[in-house]
């Protein structure tokens, strides 16, 4: 009787495939990768061409041990890695490492871990894409340079645990100009103007928003702009000048794709990245559902995709018919695939079967799975379903020659909605008695509410909008978003509070050096080009040595420079100005992977360490002890006074010397302006060179 081995990446995967393909196949597991470069070194070899030097990776001795035992029992070998560049490459490593060059061997892929998908794979068998796999060998060999070459130049410079890397490096940058932004930013004043109106005849008020005047759109810049505006209205006639009415669409969303699913599930579940793709990757490799045993729940979790097979077209289109209605299913396929093509082998992130509901299984999933689960099926039954339709009103309102406007809208028909609703979709407005307004009705002026507002800085980066932004940019891939990241968090180079991610200062010293040094490295137009030479080798138009040969003198080079330079300001030990209290010695000022602190010079005899503060030179405007820049418990930086908690003076921006000369306060340093803190105040001030 003939023996089939198919070899995939994950254990999890293992059962459930075998009880799709019965007693003639055995499924083992790779457990990932079995094949890396060495870690003790860069393990490319410079000198010839380039070539990379792959070592069997540490623990994985025994699992190729019995991989090598079933291959020489089996007729046909089936690699059934995942679907992917990566996928690929594993595929093409368990060849070279278990020999496979005498046997029959196969590559197959699937989409979804079903019972069809795998048969199907059986039947498109096909050979190892090469072109993928120097797709995957350029990219391990580029940030292995990058990671290996820098990270020693700054493990230098500041002494130990930092790192850099191709990627990470450049979303580092990323976060760090958005901080230099928001510290930067001077807010300035603005009012709006609110008319609280009563039609004849109506109990209930309507509320207008002042739009300007002469026909023109005006913004209220101070509390005298607004005053002239409240006495002129004041004494005009409210008269109806305009009423539209209409209908809108809005189309329904789109599947998910992986990064699409991390923003949503940041924004509505608040999951990190990393449990995003964390449960993501169990609902794929199978759950086991009661009654049907271990099964793939979800399609296949790192694509750029929004393609949707025909087949699962066409078991959305007969389900929601079924349970909403024939109105509600989409005609057309409105997927698009990826310009690029990038990793649009496979589909966007859907459900394996829509007739699964969330609830049906519920009892079978974890509570996050569940909530996951259930934001996917929600979002790819509603990307199946019709537009939801409103009906619009919009009033131009005349006080002589100021205008007012007012607007309404009221879903007609709710199609995609009825199932899935987005965040900004809820603040749907319903104003009925805006219908009943008519071309040169008199209204009622109840009231006039002016408010005062301030323009807000640019928004700091969460996990989902930075995911957003290197997708835009083209930078990093599916597979890359939730590890770069999880890096940068790891490392300490930026920290996450209520979901927004600010920069440490050990972040702002690693940005700046790597801006000095590795211009290049950290670019970002320059990153997201490779990315697209990367695309080109999976498209077999570019040599992957070829970009590497082109990459690594630059990179040599700049390593070079940056040791000869870089040693020249390496930050020195300098003594704090404190002596030891266990022992009486001088503290130093030392650098570790959390910023500096203050060590003991006895060291190793006496180990006394504690914090640093660094004084600023400013006076604390409370109690008059030195202000000194310090550190939250997870690493973000502000200015407090040295007496804390007695004294509870703290901003976040650099005080200055100066005092606010309506209010008293000390101004803030922001950019080349001097801010009063208190915002009541709002004084701005030109800082003087």
């Amino acid at each position: 009787m003939a023996k089939y081995l198919v070899i995939v990446e994950s254990p999890a995967k293992v059962k459930t495939i075998k009880k799709f393909l019965g007693a003639n196949y055995e499924v083992m597991a790779s457990n990932g990768h079995v094949r890396d470069l060495p870690k003790s070194r860069l393990g490319i070899d410079v000198e010839n061409d380039y070539e990379p030097k792959y070592i069997t990776i540490r623990g994985k001795g025994d699992i190729l041990a019995a991989l090598r035992k079933e291959v020489k029992k089996a007729d046909k070998i089936y690699l059934a890695t995942d679907p992917d560049r990566e996928g690929e490459a594993i595929s093409w490593h368990l060849y070279e490492a278990l020999k496979l060059a005498e046997k029959k061997v196969y590559r197959i892929t699937f989409n979804e871990i079903t019972k069809n998908a795998v048969k199907e794979s059986l039947k498109n068998a096909k050979e190892i894409d090469m072109n993928l796999v120097d797709a995957q060998q350029a990219r391990r060999a580029l940030d292995r340079m990058v990671g290996y070459r820098i990270s020693p130049v700054l493990w230098a410079k500041v002494k130990r645990g930092l790192s850099a890397g191709r990627v990470q490096s450049v979303a580092l940058r990323i976060i760090c100009d958005r901080e230099d932004e928001v510290n930067a930013f001077i807010p300035e004043e603005y009012w709006t103007l609110d008319a609280t109106l009563r039609a004849e005849g109506e109990k209930r008020t309507m509320t207008a928003k002042y739009y300007g005047s002469h026909g023109k759109k005006i913004a209220l810049k101070n509390k005298d702009e607004v005053e002239a505006v409240k006495q002129q209205v004041q004494k005009a006639t409210m008269v109806v000048e305009e009423v539209k009415k209409g209908e809108r669409s809005k189309k329904a969303p789109l599947p998910f794709t992986t990064s699409t699913l991390q923003q949503e599930a940041s924004k509505v579940l608040n999951f990190s990245t990393q449990k995003t793709m964390r449960l993501a990757q169990q609902l794929y490799e199978g759950v086991d559902i009661k009654g049907n045993g271990t099964v793939g729940i979800i399609t296949y979790l790192r694509t750029d995709s929004t393609r949707i097979s025909d087949e699962a077209v066409a078991q959305a289109k007969d389900y929601i018919t079924k349970q909403y209605g024939e109105k509600y299913a989409t005609v057309t396929e409105d997927g698009k695939q990826n310009k690029k093509k990038i990793q649009d082998a496979h589909e966007a992130i859907r459900p394996t079967d829509i007739s699964r509901t969330p609830q049906e299984i519920k009892d079978s999933l974890s509570r996050d799975q569940f909530r996951l689960y259930q934001l996917i099926w929600k979002r790819f039954v509603a990307s199946r379903m019709t537009d939801a339709i409103y009906e619009t009103v919009s009033v131009k309102i005349s006080a002589e020659e100021h205008k007012f406007t007012m607007s309404a809208n009221k879903i007609k028909f709710e199609g995609f909605r009825s199932v899935y609703i987005q965040e900004e979709d809820e603040k749907e407005q319903a104003n009925v008695l805006l219908k009943n307004l008519e071309k040169g009705d008199v209204l009622k002026l109840e009231d006039l509410e002016a408010k005062q507002h301030f323009t807000q800085p640019p928004a700091r980066y969460t996990e989902a909008s930075l995911v957003r932004a290197l997708e835009e940019l083209g930078i990093g891939r599916p597979s890359t978003y939730a590890p770069t990241i999880t890096t940068i968090l790891a490392r300490r180079y930026i920290i996450k509070e209520n979901k927004n991610l600010y920069v440490t200062e050990l972040g702002e010293v690693v940005n700046q050096m790597m801006k000095e040094a590795f211009p290049t490295i950290v670019d970002v137009n320059f990153t997201a080009n490779l990315e697209t030479l990367l695309d080109g080798v999976e498209e077999g138009i570019v040599k992957w040595k070829t970009i590497i040969a082109n990459f690594y003198p630059d990179l040599e080079e700049a390593v070079q420079k940056a040791e000869k330079e870089l040693t020249e300001v390496k930050v020195k030990e300098e003594l704090s100005g404190e002596e030891c209290e266990l022992c009486g010695r001088p503290m130093y000022i030392k650098y570790g992977p959390h910023g500096r602190f203050q060590a003991c010079s006895g060291f190793p005899d006496c180990r006394n360490t504690k914090p640093y503060f660094e004084k600023i030179g400013i006076e604390c405007p409370k109690c008059g002890k030195d202000v000194v820049l310090k550190k939250t418990k997870k690493g973000r930086k502000y200015f407090g006074c040295i007496d804390n908690p007695e004294c509870d003076y703290m901003v976040w921006q650099k005080p200055s010397k100066v005092k606010c000369e309506k209010c008293g306060d000390l101004l803030l340093e922001k950019g080349n302006k001097l801010v009063c803190p208190n915002e009541e105040c709002g004084n701005v001030v030109e800082k003087k060179s």
